[in-house]
This record gives structure tokens, C-alpha cells and sequence, in this order.
């Protein structure tokens, strides 16, 4: 099931504009994000093609069966509940049978689980960034030399500068294992020994053993840090996917600003804290931010990372607060939703039916 095949056969039964401009935060390079709700027809919802989310490759796009957004309703996902609850000015499309789901059977103290633990997330999220940015890691990928150190005087040096002291090259060397001593290695070096290297080569991921006659003198003992090894080879691979998938835009405007953190992903933290604290107060969902300046200032930079942190902790405790004294039901009512569901969804197919038979 493709986008074009949802609207071709009139599958959407709600469309609306999300993200920043629904929210009031656009600003002249803001995208348009769409997210939407589709009905199945009858014969794939009851068969074995059921499609419960359909997106465009970037996922600007995105419709979700009408199933999973009711079964996203109950869990008080965010995301979904902004959907439900978008302004007028922001709705395409809204079947007027929609217009039955109301927000008094779905909010609940969930709200401060979902709401809060996505906006920690997003903390995460910058902070990730924040390592990205000040730590880079370099293209030419570190082999296994670089993680062996060799002992020398009363302390160790790495191997690589062992062999610049001694003139050494990898593949003249030759380890045994040391008993008892995890990771450490007897070395032993000699030309036309038929020792077979430390590494096969720049892509092996362990170092290699050699045969060693029991008479030839060992060199010095070598020690492969193979977590430390590991540990980079995982952060290689992870920032070298995130540079190739990055979305440039945004990553030049983090440069820009000079705070080496992700401040959309900041902005975001503070939309979705403030947002929880009115779940609890008012017990409804406000999609249009209040605070535009403030919210759109730390996109832009304004503030120092650690001072975000202290005000999101601040807001963090004043959500706690809120959602223990709040009235709000402590979870979604299933079983009235669970009915709703249902007979929407027979309204819907019985319209059809009508229609089909005309």
C-alpha cells in the first residue's frame, strides 16, 4: 500500500499539517510535515493485508491505519495525540465521524511517562550530537596495531612507536599466548622466521598466533586492548552512518549557532515538558506553543547546553508535581475506547457497503 494508492482510493479519513507549523514554531526553511489517519477496506482489514502505517521514504509523510491510531490513543503517544488534537487551521481533511473521539477517555497520568520520557530522549539526542561534533572520529579507520602496547622500561608504550624505536615491522613478528594473563602475548620478532605478522592485514578485527620454537628469545610482552578496540570499531561505524545519513541543514545550523549541541532536538525537550504540565493541569492537549520566542530562541542557539539542562530539570520536577496532584484518570479507559474503535470502523464499512450497493 503506497501514499498515492491511499489517496487514489479514497483511503484517508484524516489529513493535516504537523510538526513546526502546527505547532506555531515555523520559521521561512521550515518544512511541511504531514501525518494522517487512513481506513483499510474491509477485505484487507479482515484478511492477511493488514497495513498499519504507510510513509514516504524521508517520513514527512505519514498515515497510520485507523487501528494503530486508536491502539496509539490508548498508549498516550504523543505524537498521536498531537494528531488528534491539531488545530483547526492545520486540518486538510477530517471525516466527520473522527469528530466522536474525544480526549476526555484518553488522557490519563500515562502522559507523563510518554511526554516525559520522549523528551528525555530528545536530551539524548542532543547530546549525541554534541559528541559527534566535538569529538569526531577520523575517515582512515584504526586497525589493531593501535590498540597493542608493549612493556618498556618500568612502564608501556603503544606498539606502534615500539616499532619506530626498534625499526620493526608487523609482519616479522610472531605471538604465543601467556597463560593466565588475559590479552597479553609473549612477542618475538625475526626476519625470514615464518612468523605470520600480528594481523593478517588493516581489516582484521584480532591479532593472529604464531608457531615459536621453544629456543628463540622473546622481545618484549604485548597487550591487545580488545574492548577498547571493539568499543571503537562500534563508534566508528555508528558516527561514519550518521555523517552519510545526517540531514545537512540541520547539522550546518548546530554549526552555525557554535553551542556543539543539537538545539531543535533542545527545542523539542521544552515543547513536549510544557505540554505534559498543561496534560496535567488543564487536561487537554495545546498543539500551538504559548512561548514561541523562548522556544525558538534555544533552536537558534541562544543558550548555553548546561543552562537547557538546569531549566529541563526544573520543568521535569515541576511535571512530576503536577501529574501527583492531577485529577486526570490514571490510564486510558480501554474499554470505552476499545467501543469506540469498533463502531467507527462499522460505520465506516457500512457506509461503504451502502455505497457499493447503490
Amino acid at each position: 500500500m503506497s501514499i498515492d494508492e491511499l489517496k487514489n482510493r479514497g483511503l484517508i479519513i484524516l489529513e493535516c499539517i504537523s510538526g513546526s507549523r502546527a505547532y506555531g514554531l515555523e520559521t521561512p526553511t521550515s518544512d511541511t510535515d504531514i501525518k494522517g489517519v487512513f481506513l483499510l477496506p474491509k477485505e484487507d482489514y479482515y484478511g492477511l493485508d493488514y497495513t498499519p502505517q504507510v510513509s514516504n521514504p524521508t517520513n514527512d509523510i505519514v498515515y497510520y491505519e485507523f487501528g494503530r491510531f486508536m491502539e496509539l490513543l490508548l498508549l498516550n503517544n504523543p505524537n498521536i495525540l498531537e494528531l488528534l488534537n491539531t488545530p483547526e487551521k492545520s486540518i486538510l481533511y477530517k471525516h466527520p465521524y473522527l469528530d466522536e473521539i474525544s480526549s476526555e477517555i484518553i488522557l490519563s497520568k500515562l502522559c507523563k511517562n510518554t511526554f516525559g520520557k520522549f523528551a528525555l530522549s530528545q536530551i539524548k539526542k542532543a547530546k549525541g550530537l554534541k559528541k559527534k561534533i566535538v569529538n569526531p572520529i577520523g575517515k582512515e579507520r584504526k586497525t589493531v596495531l593501535s590498540f597493542c602496547y608493549v612493556n618498556y622500561g618500568q612502564g608501556s608504550i603503544s606498539l606502534l612507536k615500539y616499532f619506530k624505536l626498534n625499526n620493526y615491522k608487523q609482519e616479522n613478528c610472531g605471538l604465543i599466548n601467556v597463560p593466565h594473563m588475559r590479552n597479553v602475548y609473549a612477542l618475538f620478532y625475526g626476519e625470514e622466521r615464518g612468523y605470520k605478522g600480528i594481523i593478517k592485514d588493516g581489516l582484521s578485527n584480532d591479532i593472529r598466533l604464531s608457531s615459536i620454537p621453544k629456543e628463540e628469545k622473546q622481545v618484549a610482552l604485548l597487550y591487545f586492548n580488545k574492548d577498547g578496540y571493539s568499543k571503537y570499531c562500534k563508534e566508528y561505524k555508528e558516527y561514519w552512518e550518521w555523517v552519510e545519513n545526517r540531514n545537512e541543514t540541520r547539522y550546518e545550523n548546530t554549526k552555525s549557532h557554535g553551542k556543539n549541541y543539537d538545539s531543535k532536538n533542545m527545542m523539542h525537550t521544552f515543547r513536549l515538558l510544557e505540554m505534559a504540565i498543561e496534560i496535567a493541569n488543564e487536561k487537554k492537549v495545546n498543539v500551538i506553543r504559548p512561548n514561541r520566542e523562548f522556544l525558538l530562541d534555544i533552536k537558534k542557539g541562544e543558550y548555553e547546553y548546561e543552562d537547557l539542562l538546569s531549566i529541563a530539570k526544573e520543568r521535569q520536577d515541576q511535571m512530576d508535581l503536577v501529574f501527583e496532584k492531577s485529577e486526570l484518570q490514571e490510564k486510558p479507559d480501554r474499554e470505552k475506547i476499545n467501543e469506540l474503535t469498533y463502531r467507527i470502523r462499522d460505520k465506516f464499512y457500512k457506509q461503504e457497503s451502502e455505497r457499493d450497493e447503490r
